[in-house]
């Protein structure tokens, strides 16, 4: 059987690859699950308040930023689940990291939120 490496064909694989993660990540983290939502609330409340281009490129970013550290952080978590099923330190300090790298992520997002958000609210 011969294998089609034409760049087109790679890519729309490569594509298919990663919506199908996408959904596996929203559909069984259920971390992700509550970012997801936040993440959609949030951008509703875009449109309700009409944020700036620049307001909606920070959003955008932090969303996607809270999103994507916390696909890498499960996918940490699942290979060091996969690799050492039973506790050990070293396992642990691992997952705790990559744990650490999400609330840096989310504490980025919060203020982006409370810095466009705010002033929306005391204009009330």
């Amino acid at each position: 059987m011969k294998t089609d490496h034409s760049f087109v064909t790679g890519r729309l694989k490569s594509f298919k690859y990663a919506i199908r993660g996408a959904y596996k990540l929203i559909s069984t983290e259920h971390s992700v699950m509550v970012q997801f939502f936040l993440g959609i609330a949030i951008t509703i409340a875009g449109f309700y308040f009409n944020i700036s281009k620049t307001e909606w490129l920070f959003q955008t970013m932090a969303i996607g930023l809270v999103l994507s550290i916390e696909g890498l952080n499960t996918a940490v978590e699942k290979i060091a689940d996969f690799i050492h099923p039973n506790f050990h330190d070293k396992i642990g300090f691992i997952k705790d990291v990559a744990a650490g790298a999400v609330f840096f992520a989310a504490v980025a997002a919060i203020a982006v939120g409370f810095i466009i958000y705010i002033p929306k609210f005391q204009n009330l």
